[in-house]
Order: structure tokens, then C-alpha cells, then sequence
């Protein structure tokens, strides 16, 4: 009779622990169940390159004219560039170059970000996605609103809105919408539409460039921003961005132009044409 409560003090025992092991599981399994965060994948890119190195001097001989001409320690100088301060080169880099001739100052210049996101939730390119597109709407352009033909409002005499927003680009074909203050394609006044400015070299158009755009086949995403500068008598400034995204790597070109004498004007279409040249150089490089 003593053995028999034994047996069934065993058996209770083994059933407790069968049910606190099935407890523990379930703790557990709640836990396992309740909402947790996949991290984010990270970027395509965990460095940067040099800067001073990722343009070719060859492209640098072509962008820089009369540099080629100068005696070799000061060519060298020229083509070496002058590296941007920075704390940390596998986050930020950059890199300018600046050459004098006697028709015109040409200046470069590249900054490469790389982007980094903390917050698991984020990927690095969500996070680099969000750094460009800050960059495109301070430029006033937005790829919600890509660049389409809206010959309508441009034939409703936007002219004076043409002329101050250069930023925004309504018609990416019209070489009129540079932004600059004569919004012709021909030069001429725009109170008149027959009168020339008068001023030598105005009646030309080599500065007559497309405007500021969203640029297409260009990283994953890109723009252009064309601010040319008129200051009364002094020479006129023409500056080309061109900025763009690849995966977590935010991409900056500047180009511009500085003439040397008042009577000319920097070549819009050529300054664009170099800037995009060169974005394409260095979203290739960055692929590889």
C-alpha cells in the first residue's frame, strides 16, 4: 500500500515537469513571437576613393584648359587638386581644382558622401535616398514632377518667372530657360523681343544651356542645376551641378566658368555637357 502512492507521487512529478518544460517553450515561443526588426540591408558601398585621384588628368587637361600649357611644377599643382578638409574619408571626401588662363578661370570640384544609416528600421540607401532628394528640392526641382512639355504654361508669358527660377526646369528642350536675365533664345530685350541688349557679345547665345533638370541614366537618381550669373559690369559667372545618387553614395559635381573680360560669355551647353561627361566617369568608376 506504501509503494502504490510511490508510484503516483512519480508520476506526478514527471507530468510537472512535462508541464513546466512545455511552459518554458511557451515563454519562450511568445517571446520569438512578438514584433521584432530585420535589419535593414546595408549599402553597396563601404568606402570611398581618393578624391584627387578619381578624376583622369586627361579629363582634368580637357575640363581645365590652358593648365596643359603651364610649366611643369605648376601644371602639377593644377592637376594634383586640393583635397577637402575632412574627419572621416570612408564617410566623406573631396576634392577642387582651379586653372587660369588668360580668356577664362575654369574651376572642378567632386564630394562624395557616403551614407550610413542607424536606425536598423532604415537601409543605407533608404537614408541616402532621402540626403538626395533634400539636395534636389533646395535646387527646386523634384523627380515627383519629372520634366514633361508644358508648352501651355510656357506660352502663358512666364517670362519674368523664367528669368528668376532657374531652378526649375518647365520645358527640358527649351534653350530659352537658362535663368538668366535675357530669356530669349535670340538674345534680344525681353520687353522689346527686337532690341539687343547692346552689350557686347549679348547678341550671341553660347551661354544659352538647357535649364536645371532631372537628369535620366544617371545613377539612381540625378539632376542637373544651371545658375548662370549676370553681375552689371563685372564678368559674367556660369556654375553647373550635377548631382546624383548610387545605392548609399551621394555624388557632387561643380563646374564653372569665370571670363576674364566682361565681353564674353561662358559657354552654358559646354559647361553641362562637361559636368554630365564627368558624373558618368564617376558613377562607372564607383560600379566597378
Amino acid at each position: 500500500m506504501a509503494y502504490v502512492p510511490g508510484v503516483a507521487l512519480l508520476a506526478a512529478l514527471v507530468v510537472g515537469c512535462s508541464a513546466g518544460a512545455d511552459g518554458n517553450a511557451n515563454g519562450a515561443d511568445s517571446k520569438a513571437g512578438s514584433p521584432t526588426v530585420t535589419p535593414a540591408p546595408p549599402g553597396k558601398y563601404l568606402t570611398l576613393p581618393a578624391p584627387c585621384r578619381a578624376v583622369p588628368r586627361s579629363t582634368l587637361k580637357d575640363l581645365l584648359p590652358g593648365a596643359a600649357e603651364l610649366p611643369g611644377d605648376q601644371q602639377d599643382k593644377v592637376f594634383r587638386g586640393s583635397a577637402a578638409v575632412t574627419y572621416d574619408t570612408d564617410r566623406k571626401v573631396g576634392c577642387s581644382w582651379k586653372s587660369d588662363a588668360p580668356s577664362a578661370t575654369r574651376s572642378l570640384s567632386i564630394d562624395l558622401e557616403r551614407v550610413v544609416s542607424y536606425d536598423p528600421a532604415v537601409s543605407d540607401d533608404d537614408r541616402a535616398d532621402t540626403v538626395y532628394a533634400k539636395k534636389e528640392k533646395a535646387a527646386g526641382l523634384s523627380s515627383s514632377a519629372t520634366p514633361g512639355p508644358p508648352e501651355e504654361k510656357d506660352k502663358k508669358g512666364e517670362e519674368s518667372e523664367g528669368s528668376e527660377e532657374s531652378g526649375k526646369a518647365k520645358d527640358p528642350v527649351g534653350a530659352g530657360a537658362t535663368g538668366s536675365a535675357d530669356p530669349s533664345p535670340s538674345g534680344s530685350s525681353s520687353e522689346s523681343g527686337q532690341d539687343t541688349d547692346g552689350a557686347p557679345g549679348s547678341s550671341s547665345s553660347p551661354e544659352e544651356a538647357l535649364p536645371s533638370r532631372i537628369l535620366d541614366n544617371l545613377g539612381d537618381a540625378a539632376f542637373l542645376q544651371d545658375l548662370p550669373k549676370r553681375a552689371g559690369s563685372t564678368a559674367q559667372h556660369h556654375s553647373v551641378s550635377v548631382v546624383f545618387r548610387t545605392s548609399n553614395v551621394v555624388v557632387t559635381v561643380r563646374y564653372a566658368e569665370q571670363p576674364a573680360l566682361i565681353t564674353q560669355v561662358p559657354d552654358g551647353r559646354e559647361l553641362q555637357e562637361k559636368a554630365q561627361a564627368l558624373a558618368r566617369k564617376l558613377a562607372e568608376a564607383l560600379s566597378e
